[in-house]
């Protein structure tokens, strides 16, 4: 079976919506991408649907509409890919460039995995259930981005609290392993 790649020399997802967000930098020049990182947030915390991850991602959060907006709306980050509960795949920053999702983070002894890895978020909670679209267009995203970054084995695909594990729990217990093991490369 042949695979034609689905990301553009830009680092753009051809079937993701984009949403160009400014918080991103370069890579560390010579970057092997090697990393998945797989994320859940939901904002306000347990409620989805609405704009308020766009808006966060991209520095325009009203600190004004919710109380638990005025914790994060100075906040400057992002991810690559967001997979809303329908299974709507958007895309915030190119994969050749460096999202600020993992923060101060460590996988097996290397430091900044910003630096080389990948983000994906899933809306959602550590304790609410994903949905049967999201796994769908979470092992789609997979296959698509393993096809491009060979070096994204299945033991490199990882979750926040295991590159964060101090200060992260997501994507927390409600995240089903299993259902992301039958990823095959082409």
């Amino acid at each position: 079976m042949t695979f034609t790649t689905a990301i553009d020399n830009n680092g753009w997802l051809l079937n993701a919506q984009r949403h160009p967000s400014p918080n991103y930098d370069q890579r560390p020049a010579n970057t092997l991408i090697d990393l998945l990182v797989i994320h859940n947030i939901s904002l306000p915390p347990g409620v989805f649907g609405g704009n308020w991850i766009d808006d966060l991602f991209l520095n325009r959060l009203n600190a004004a509409a919710h109380p638990y907006f005025l914790t994060i709306a100075q906040l400057r980050v992002s991810a690559h890919l967001l997979i809303r509960r329908d299974g709507t795949l958007i895309q915030y920053v190119p994969f050749i460039y460096r999202a600020w999702h993992a923060g101060q983070s460590c996988f097996q002894g290397r430091e900044r995995c910003n630096d080389y890895s990948i983000g994906i978020e899933l809306e959602g909670t550590d304790h609410i259930p994903f949905t049967d679209e999201q796994y769908q267009t979470l092992n789609t995203s997979i296959t698509q981005l393993r096809h491009t970054y060979l070096a994204i084995t299945s033991e490199r695909i990882v979750g926040h609290s295991d590159i964060a594990p101090e200060r992260k729990t997501d994507p927390g217990a409600a995240f089903d392993w299993t259902r992301i093991s039958e990823v095959k490369m082409y």
